[in-house]
C-alpha cells in the first residue's frame, strides 16, 4: 500500500530536507521502498552534469527507488533567492501545472513511502497569485510539518496548520526540530505545540552539528502518521 505526503515548514530553513531524509531513513529501516520529490530548488550548484541541489541530492540518497535527477527535482535554479524570483530572473514561467505532472509522475511508482517536499513555507509564491501550497493542493497529499523550534515558532506553526485546514489539507503529523537549542523554555513550548497543533508529534529532532538521515531517523515515529 503505497501512501504519499507533502513536507511543509513553518519558514525557510527550518530543516524540511533534513526531517525529510530523516523520515525517508526511518521508513526503509521499517522495510518500505522510497522516494522523494524536490519540485522547485534555488541554490543550485553549476556541475558538469547540470544544476544540482543539496537538498534532492539527500532526497536522492534515501530513496531506493532511482530515478534521473531531473525527475527528483525538474525545475533548479542557481540564484539562492526565492523560487519565483529565481524564475522570474532566468525568464522560466513557475506554475503549478508545470510542477505538477512531474510530480505525479513520482507518486505513480507507487513506492510504499513518497514525499514531496515544497520550498520555504507554505504560502512560497510562484507565478501570479498561485503559491507552492496549490501544488500540494493538486495532488492532495497529506501534509507533514516541519516546526523550526525557536522564538516565535508557536505563531509561525499554528498559521501554517490554520492556512493547511483552511486549503482542504489533513496535516498528518509535525515534527519538531529543534534549530534554537537556547530557546528560552523550551520544554514549555513544546508542550503548548502538542496541546496547540491539530495532528500527532512525529518526533523531537535535537541541535545537531551533522545531522545524518540515520541519527535523526532515532528521533522519529513514522508510525505515528495520519491521514
Amino acid at each position: 500500500m503505497s501512501a504519499g505526503y507533502f513536507i511543509a515548514g513553518t519558514d525557510t530553513d527550518v530543516g524540511k530536507t533534513t526531517i525529510a531524509a530523516g523520515l525517508l531513513h526511518a521508513a526503509r529501516l521499517s522495510g518500505l521502498s522510497t522516494l522523494a520529490g524536490k519540485p522547485v530548488a534555488s541554490g543550485c550548484e553549476v556541475t558538469v552534469d547540470g544544476l544540482r541541489n543539496s537538498d534532492a541530492l539527500a532526497l536522492m540518497a534515501q530513496s531506493s527507488i532511482v530515478l534521473p535527477y531531473e525527475q527528483i527535482n525538474p525545475l533548479a535554479f542557481e540564484p539562492a533567492i526565492a523560487p519565483h524570483l529565481a524564475a522570474r530572473e532566468t525568464g522560466v514561467v513557475l506554475s503549478v501545472d508545470r510542477l505538477l505532472a512531474p510530480m505525479q509522475a513520482l507518486l505513480a511508482k507507487q513506492a510504499d513511502f513518497t514525499l514531496i517536499e515544497g520550498a520555504g513555507g507554505w504560502r512560497v509564491p510562484l507565478s501570479g497569485r498561485a503559491s507552492l501550497s496549490d501544488l500540494a493542493i493538486a495532488l492532495g497529499l497529506p501534509v507533514i510539518l516541519v516546526v523550526g523550534v525557536r522564538l516565535g515558532c508557536i505563531n509561525h506553526a499554528l498559521l501554517s496548520a490554520e492556512a493547511i485546514a483552511r486549503d482542504g489539507l489533513p496535516l498528518a503529523g509535525w515534527v519538531a526540530n529543534v534549530i534554537d537549542g537556547k530557546t528560552s523554555r523550551l520544554e514549555e513550548n513544546l508542550a503548548t505545540l502538542a496541546e496547540c497543533l491539530p495532528a500527532p508529534c512525529l518526533g523531537r529532532v535535537p541541535r545537531m552539528k551533522v545531522p545524518s538521515a540515520e541519527a535523526v531517523a532515532a528521533h522519529l515515529q513514522i508510525d505515528l502518521m495520519e491521514g
